[in-house]
């Protein structure tokens, strides 16, 4: 296998976004332990070395594909889809309308349970979104809505940090 194979070919996982994570973490440790330096120590620095670069690229493709939003992302790309968060901003206007009304809900929240009632409908909303995914990209193969939805969710993961944020205040405060 060529060390520049794709994640989910690296380990020997079907390209879809539901991906059993259990299944993820089996192959990782399986491939990571035949890939692993020290088992190459008798055969000298250069066999060391190309294994240490296996090593790397078996880690990078089990951190991408552990995160979901990671893993989408990757699956949009590898259809020539690419997410473009940081050029790509525009999301539609209900989508926006709604990120304005949580950010004044957490700016006016005046006690932890509000801000958790907030937290429990953002996530409600996230995991929503994470089923839309399955759909886009294992059933439709839609990576361009597939890509609008990474992006909507990284504004919605970015939302999640705020408000965890605010919740640590009040336990810190208490």
């Amino acid at each position: 296998m060529k060390i520049d194979t794709d994640d989910f070919t690296l380990l020997g996982l079907s390209k879809t976004f539901a991906l059993d994570r259990s299944h993820l973490d089996a192959a990782w440790k399986t491939f990571q332990a035949q890939v692993h330096p020290d088992r190459y120590a008798a055969q000298g620095p250069a066999a060391q070395r190309f294994a240490m670069q296996w090593a790397v690229r078996v880690n990078e493709a089990h951190q991408r594909l552990k995160d979901p939003l990671k893993r989408a992302g990757y699956l949009c790309e590898l259809a020539g889809v690419p997410v473009q968060a940081n050029h790509n901003t525009a999301m539609p206007g209900a989508f926006l309308m709604q990120q304005m009304a949580w950010r004044e809900d957490l700016e006016d929240a005046d006690n932890p349970q509000q801000v958790q009632a907030l937290c429990d409908t953002v996530q409600a909303q996230r995991q929503a979104r994470l089923a839309t995914l399955v759909q886009l990209l294992d059933v439709d193969a839609n990576h361009v809505q597939a890509a609008q939805e990474v992006r909507a969710l990284m504004f919605i993961d970015r939302l999640l940090e705020e408000i965890d944020a605010r919740l640590e205040r009040y336990e810190d405060a208490a």
